[in-house]
């Protein structure tokens, strides 16, 4: 990948070689086995380092050719399918999603009572393509042990899992037919699922198209993102990045992949919008420079500029907080920074990313026109500050 002088995007060489220390401290200390990470100001990568492993047992390094599951990251790029059907009036934010999944038209809302004991009510309103992009249509990803709407959840995705060689389409039907409760009123909180997931499906009707080939066809081919995909080819299994998570003992293992997504080096049928996508640090970069650069890149339009402009912006309602996050609002596909003061690492207003549940992070800062990635595969995720250090580290460098 071309490099170019940091004094010629403003900023210091100096300051940047403060990131190299920090990042082989991770490696040196076995706290990850591999980062990679990438500076870029407008338009143009000023610095790119890697650090440690892909494989600790091979000792094969990481180099900007690693290719990395990045989990979450897919949600910002279905997000953008969206919206490029939404430019083509073949979807609409404000579409009910019953008219694309019928089971959703009469959802009921899971009211609280004491203990375990709950009530259902019918929604007010109806679950909105808009509240999938922006997780406010009342889903969950199942994840509270000491929730009762998230144990219904776990119930129903431990009988979809079991499903071998499941589709796009019957993993969503079946998540339909369940017809789990909603945990809010449509449009009126915030809760994390797999919401994204079920975009993935309404893009492959709304497009006419599967929804992997729209991806390739509109967003991965346009770009140049050549190593992005729901899966990683023979020919590339060497360049794939190994998950790591904590031994008991100390050290690091091998994390084994998760109930229901099978093995990653396999062609999928079920490609998840929610996070399902492998990537490298380049390829990622180029379609972060598209939405920083106004929905352009190297000639090729992928959005309009008023609609990367309104991707941007914070669309949840008044008071309602992303993951209870107080410095941020939620925009089409990411977190939006309103309040840098309440920040735990340093941005602009207007900030906007995401990150993935191996601790992949990315984000966009307009203001400063600077993108930054950080790439790593470790799980638990965000529970190291490693994200904070180098946020930290990144912007100190400006000029």
């Amino acid at each position: 990948m071309h490099t170019v002088q940091p004094e010629s995007v403003c900023l210091s060489s100096t300051r940047l070689e403060r990131i190299k220390p920090v990042m082989q401290a991770y490696i040196d200390s076995n706290t990850f086995a591999g980062i990679s990470t990438l500076i870029a100001r407008r338009g143009q990568v000023a610095h790119l380092e890697c650090f440690g492993w892909q494989n600790l047992e091979t000792k094969q390094p990481i180099t900007e050719e690693t290719i990395f599951c990045i989990w979450s990251m897919t949600k910002p790029i279905t997000s953008a399918a969206a919206m490029i059907l939404c430019e083509e009036g073949r979807l609409r934010l404000c579409d009910p999603l019953s008219r694309y999944i019928p089971e959703y038209k009469d959802a009921k809302v899971m009211v609280s009572r004491s203990g375990d004991a709950y009530d259902l009510v019918p929604a007010v309103r109806e679950m909105t393509i808009h509240d999938l992009i922006t997780h406010t249509g009342g889903l969950s990803y199942g994840g509270d042990s000491h929730s009762a709407l998230d144990a219904l959840y776990r119930q129903t995705m431990t009988a979809i899992d079991s499903v071998k060689d499941i589709t796009l389409e019957k993993w969503v039907r079946m998540f339909a037919e369940a017809r789990l409760p909603l945990a809010f009123q449509p449009g009126t909180a915030f809760r994390y699922s797999f919401s994204i997931d079920i975009l993935g499906y309404v893009i492959q009707l709304a497009s006419g198209r599967p929804f992997e080939e729209f991806l390739q066809d509109r967003i991965f081919g346009p770009l140049g993102m050549v190593d992005t995909a729901f899966w990683v080819p023979p020919e590339k299994v060497g360049r794939l990045a190994l998950t790591y998570t904590p031994c008991e003992g100390g050290g690091l293992k091998v994390v084994p992949p998760p109930p229901g997504r099978g093995e990653i080096t396999q062609k999928t049928r079920n490609p998840a919008g929610g996070g399902g996508l492998v990537s490298t640090i380049g390829d990622y970069a180029r379609f972060g420079q598209m939405l920083l650069n106004g929905g352009e890149l190297d000639g090729t339009r992928i959005l309009g500029r008023k609609t990367v402009e309104w991707m941007l912006q914070n669309h949840l309602p008044p008071g309602v907080l992303p993951m209870n996050e107080p410095a941020n609002g939620f925009g089409l596909g990411g977190a939006v920074l309103l309040h840098p003061g309440l920040s735990h690492r340093p941005g602009s207003v207007g900030r906007f990313g995401w990150g993935g549940a191996a601790n992949t992070k990315w984000w966009i800062d307009p203001v400063e026109q600077m993108q930054c990635l950080l790439m790593l595969q470790y799980m638990p995720c965000f529970t190291i500050p490693v994200v904070e250090d180098f946020a930290q580290l990144a912007y100190q460098a400006l000029e």
